[in-house]
């Protein structure tokens, strides 16, 4: 049995601005730092083989939440944006040529100009995820977590997801007889002092 449990990474100063970040390597600022020094794995995953995406946010989180270093796969990476990363979500609505639309009207083929679409990151993902063994953490982007949860759920990215996508949270996916299934209740990181 595959088990893995994807964690979203802590704020930049872009996340708290509402921009994309997409692949913009951006670092978590000092206060999702200060945070997420109170906080750590919960006991059952802290010997979990340990991922990451590429990216400073994603790094970073994973090294302060576990206190090691994880392995990193650039299959990981965050949705890639296009023309639209660094603008803001405000800004996209606004103009209505620009075809900037709710996650829940994107499709699996839905495509930023120049990004990339929900399929090709299926595409990137799947393979990855079912090439795991034993239990892991992935320390990843929410474009990531919630490519592997619609397909663990069997959501198309047409109306409301299944799922929630919060921060500190670990949101578990098993693969058993290739078999995907999703925990409906994501298990919270452990607060371990002021």
């Amino acid at each position: 049995m595959i088990e893995l449990a994807l964690l979203r990474h802590g704020h930049t100063h872009w996340n708290r601005e509402g921009r994309l970040q997409g692949r913009t390597d951006i670092a978590l600022d000092e206060e999702a730092r200060a945070g997420l020094m109170r906080l750590q794995l919960p006991v059952e995953w802290q010997t979990a083989s340990l991922w990451s995406s590429p990216l400073k946010r994603a790094i970073g989180t994973a090294e302060v939440v576990s206190g090691r270093t994880p392995q990193i796969d650039a299959r990981l990476i965050e949705m890639d944006w296009g023309d639209w990363e660094g603008m803001k979500r405000t800004q996209l609505f606004e103009d209505p040529a620009l075809d900037y639309r709710h996650v829940e009207d994107w499709g699996w083929h839905y495509t930023p100009p120049n990004g990339e679409s929900p399929a090709a990151m299926r595409a990137r993902l799947i393979p990855w995820v079912s090439g795991l063994a034993g239990r892991n953490v992935a320390v990843c982007h929410i474009g990531v977590m919630r490519i592997v949860l619609a397909h663990a759920m069997g959501w198309n990215f047409d109306g409301p997801a299944p799922f929630v996508i919060k921060r500190n949270r670990l949101y578990v996916i098993r693969i058993s007889g290739g078999i995907w299934s999703a925990d409906h209740e994501p298990a919270r990181l452990i607060e371990v002092g002021p």
